[in-house]
Protein backbone atom coordinates (compact mmCIF):
# COMPACT_ATOMS: atom_id res chain seq x y z
CA UNK A 1 0.00 0.00 0.00
CA UNK A 2 2.93 2.49 0.41
CA UNK A 3 3.99 1.26 -3.34
CA UNK A 4 1.19 3.05 -4.82
CA UNK A 5 1.32 6.04 -2.94
CA UNK A 6 4.53 6.57 -3.51
CA UNK A 7 3.89 6.23 -7.55
CA UNK A 8 0.98 8.40 -7.43
CA UNK A 9 3.12 11.30 -5.90
CA UNK A 10 5.72 10.55 -8.95
CA UNK A 11 8.24 9.07 -7.29
CA UNK A 12 10.21 6.28 -8.67
CA UNK A 13 9.54 3.23 -6.94
CA UNK A 14 11.32 -0.20 -6.12
CA UNK A 15 9.30 -2.84 -4.96
CA UNK A 16 11.36 -5.58 -2.52
CA UNK A 17 10.01 -9.20 -2.18
CA UNK A 18 11.26 -12.52 -1.86
CA UNK A 19 9.90 -13.44 -5.21
CA UNK A 20 9.92 -10.28 -6.81
CA UNK A 21 7.97 -12.24 -9.84
CA UNK A 22 4.74 -11.76 -7.87
CA UNK A 23 4.61 -7.75 -7.57
CA UNK A 24 2.49 -6.62 -10.16
CA UNK A 25 1.88 -3.05 -9.79
CA UNK A 26 2.06 -0.44 -12.56
CA UNK A 27 5.04 2.27 -12.22
CA UNK A 28 7.39 0.20 -9.73
CA UNK A 29 10.51 -1.78 -10.43
CA UNK A 30 10.61 -5.07 -8.87
CA UNK A 31 13.78 -6.12 -6.65
CA UNK A 32 14.62 -9.41 -5.09
CA UNK A 33 15.25 -9.19 -1.19
CA UNK A 34 15.50 -11.57 1.86
CA UNK A 35 16.03 -8.95 4.90
CA UNK A 36 17.39 -12.29 7.00
CA UNK A 37 19.74 -12.90 3.79
CA UNK A 38 23.12 -10.79 4.15
CA UNK A 39 23.59 -11.22 0.39
CA UNK A 40 20.62 -10.22 -0.88
CA UNK A 41 20.30 -6.92 1.36
CA UNK A 42 23.18 -6.16 -0.61
CA UNK A 43 22.30 -7.04 -4.05
CA UNK A 44 19.73 -5.24 -3.59
CA UNK A 45 21.26 -1.43 -2.51
CA UNK A 46 23.16 -1.84 -5.52
CA UNK A 47 20.27 -1.93 -7.74
CA UNK A 48 18.61 0.35 -5.89
CA UNK A 49 21.17 3.23 -6.21
CA UNK A 50 19.27 6.34 -6.27
CA UNK A 51 17.08 5.56 -3.42
CA UNK A 52 16.68 8.83 -1.07
CA UNK A 53 13.75 7.03 0.96
CA UNK A 54 13.62 3.85 2.82
CA UNK A 55 10.30 2.02 4.12
CA UNK A 56 10.71 -0.87 5.99
CA UNK A 57 7.57 -3.13 5.98
CA UNK A 58 9.15 -6.49 5.91
CA UNK A 59 7.33 -8.57 8.48
CA UNK A 60 5.86 -12.18 10.19
CA UNK A 61 3.76 -12.79 12.64
CA UNK A 62 4.50 -16.94 13.90
CA UNK A 63 1.85 -16.23 16.68
CA UNK A 64 4.71 -17.65 19.24
CA UNK A 65 4.90 -17.20 22.62
CA UNK A 66 8.20 -16.63 24.39
CA UNK A 67 8.17 -19.70 26.94
CA UNK A 68 6.76 -22.29 24.91
CA UNK A 69 6.42 -21.52 20.97
CA UNK A 70 8.92 -22.83 19.11
CA UNK A 71 12.04 -21.19 19.82
CA UNK A 72 12.94 -21.45 16.16
CA UNK A 73 9.81 -19.57 15.72
CA UNK A 74 11.19 -16.73 18.24
CA UNK A 75 14.29 -16.27 16.27
CA UNK A 76 12.65 -15.46 12.83
CA UNK A 77 10.17 -12.60 14.27
CA UNK A 78 13.78 -11.29 16.13
CA UNK A 79 15.62 -11.89 12.57
CA UNK A 80 13.15 -10.69 10.47
CA UNK A 81 11.75 -7.56 12.56
CA UNK A 82 15.44 -6.24 14.10
CA UNK A 83 17.96 -8.10 12.56
CA UNK A 84 16.65 -7.64 9.26
CA UNK A 85 15.18 -4.09 9.52
CA UNK A 86 18.71 -3.05 11.05
CA UNK A 87 20.34 -4.75 8.05
CA UNK A 88 18.61 -3.06 5.69
CA UNK A 89 19.18 0.42 7.07
CA UNK A 90 22.96 -0.49 7.05
CA UNK A 91 23.19 -0.98 3.62
CA UNK A 92 21.18 2.11 2.50
CA UNK A 93 22.29 4.57 4.80
CA UNK A 94 25.27 5.36 2.49
CA UNK A 95 23.27 5.43 -0.45
CA UNK A 96 20.94 7.45 1.14
CA UNK A 97 23.45 9.85 2.05
CA UNK A 98 24.90 9.54 -1.23
CA UNK A 99 22.15 11.14 -3.01
CA UNK A 100 22.40 13.44 -0.89
CA UNK A 101 20.23 12.82 2.49
CA UNK A 102 16.80 11.98 2.75
CA UNK A 103 14.37 9.50 5.10
CA UNK A 104 13.91 5.82 6.25
CA UNK A 105 10.68 5.14 8.10
CA UNK A 106 10.19 1.80 10.01
CA UNK A 107 6.69 0.36 10.12
CA UNK A 108 6.09 -0.96 13.61
CA UNK A 109 3.26 -1.60 16.13
CA UNK A 110 1.31 -0.57 18.63
CA UNK A 111 2.78 -4.08 19.90
CA UNK A 112 6.11 -2.24 20.40
CA UNK A 113 4.39 -1.03 23.38
CA UNK A 114 1.61 -3.27 24.26
CA UNK A 115 3.29 -6.66 25.16
CA UNK A 116 0.84 -9.13 25.02
CA UNK A 117 1.99 -12.79 26.24
CA UNK A 118 0.00 -14.88 23.36
CA UNK A 119 2.41 -12.85 20.82
CA UNK A 120 4.89 -12.76 23.32
CA UNK A 121 7.63 -13.44 20.10
CA UNK A 122 5.95 -10.38 17.77
CA UNK A 123 5.88 -7.88 20.83
CA UNK A 124 9.55 -8.45 21.85
CA UNK A 125 10.37 -8.04 18.12
CA UNK A 126 8.89 -5.29 17.29
CA UNK A 127 9.64 -3.46 21.04
CA UNK A 128 13.38 -4.06 19.73
CA UNK A 129 12.80 -2.32 16.74
CA UNK A 130 11.50 0.86 18.22
CA UNK A 131 14.85 1.02 20.44
CA UNK A 132 16.44 0.53 17.32
CA UNK A 133 14.71 3.53 15.49
CA UNK A 134 14.88 5.53 17.90
CA UNK A 135 18.53 5.07 18.14
CA UNK A 136 19.30 4.95 14.66
CA UNK A 137 17.39 8.27 14.41
CA UNK A 138 20.14 10.15 16.61
CA UNK A 139 22.72 8.85 14.93
CA UNK A 140 21.82 9.94 11.33
CA UNK A 141 20.01 12.77 12.02
CA UNK A 142 23.84 14.70 11.61
CA UNK A 143 23.90 12.81 8.25
CA UNK A 144 20.75 14.63 7.11
CA UNK A 145 18.83 11.18 7.29
CA UNK A 146 15.32 11.57 8.70
CA UNK A 147 14.12 8.23 10.80
CA UNK A 148 10.75 7.77 11.48
CA UNK A 149 8.55 4.91 13.16
CA UNK A 150 4.60 4.12 11.87
CA UNK A 151 2.78 2.44 14.80
CA UNK A 152 -0.18 1.27 14.24
CA UNK A 153 -2.37 -1.85 14.82
CA UNK A 154 -4.79 -4.08 12.71
CA UNK A 155 -4.30 -3.13 9.11
CA UNK A 156 -6.32 -4.77 5.80
CA UNK A 157 -3.68 -6.64 4.83
CA UNK A 158 -2.68 -10.54 4.19
CA UNK A 159 -0.89 -10.61 7.91
CA UNK A 160 -4.32 -9.62 9.56
CA UNK A 161 -6.94 -12.26 7.22
CA UNK A 162 -7.68 -13.86 9.97
CA UNK A 163 -8.96 -10.85 11.96
CA UNK A 164 -12.45 -9.10 12.07
CA UNK A 165 -13.14 -6.17 9.41
CA UNK A 166 -14.27 -4.05 11.52
CA UNK A 167 -11.18 -4.42 13.75
CA UNK A 168 -8.83 -3.36 10.46
CA UNK A 169 -7.75 0.00 9.39
CA UNK A 170 -7.57 0.82 5.97
CA UNK A 171 -4.40 0.19 4.73
CA UNK A 172 -4.14 2.66 1.96
CA UNK A 173 -5.70 5.28 4.57
CA UNK A 174 -2.45 4.40 6.50
CA UNK A 175 -0.07 4.53 4.17
CA UNK A 176 -1.14 8.37 3.10
CA UNK A 177 -1.17 9.32 6.78
CA UNK A 178 2.42 7.73 7.48
CA UNK A 179 4.01 9.06 4.49
CA UNK A 180 2.44 12.74 4.71
CA UNK A 181 4.10 12.55 8.73
CA UNK A 182 7.06 10.89 7.47
CA UNK A 183 7.86 13.71 4.10
CA UNK A 184 6.63 16.73 7.29
CA UNK A 185 9.32 15.50 9.20
CA UNK A 186 7.43 13.92 12.13
CA UNK A 187 9.41 11.76 14.09
CA UNK A 188 6.46 8.95 15.15
CA UNK A 189 3.22 8.62 12.66
CA UNK A 190 0.57 6.98 14.92
CA UNK A 191 -1.60 5.05 12.48
CA UNK A 192 -5.14 4.49 14.56
CA UNK A 193 -6.73 5.00 17.42
CA UNK A 194 -5.69 1.91 19.01
CA UNK A 195 -2.23 3.29 18.67
CA UNK A 196 -3.27 6.67 19.85
CA UNK A 197 -4.48 5.34 23.00
CA UNK A 198 -2.13 3.04 23.84
CA UNK A 199 0.96 5.94 23.35
CA UNK A 200 -1.55 8.31 25.51
CA UNK A 201 -1.42 5.98 28.15
CA UNK A 202 2.19 4.75 28.30
CA UNK A 203 2.84 6.96 31.13
CA UNK A 204 0.28 5.13 33.34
Amino acid sequence: HFRPALVERGAKVYAAARRPETIDLPGVIPVQLDITDPESIARAAEVASDVNVLINNAGVSTGATLLTGPIDDVRQEMETHYFGTLGVTRAFVPVIEANGGGSILNVLSVLSWAHIGSVGAYSAAKAAAWAMTDAVREELAPRGIQVAALHVGYMDTDMAAHVPAEQKSDASAVAKQALDGLFAGEPEILGDELSRTVKAGLSG
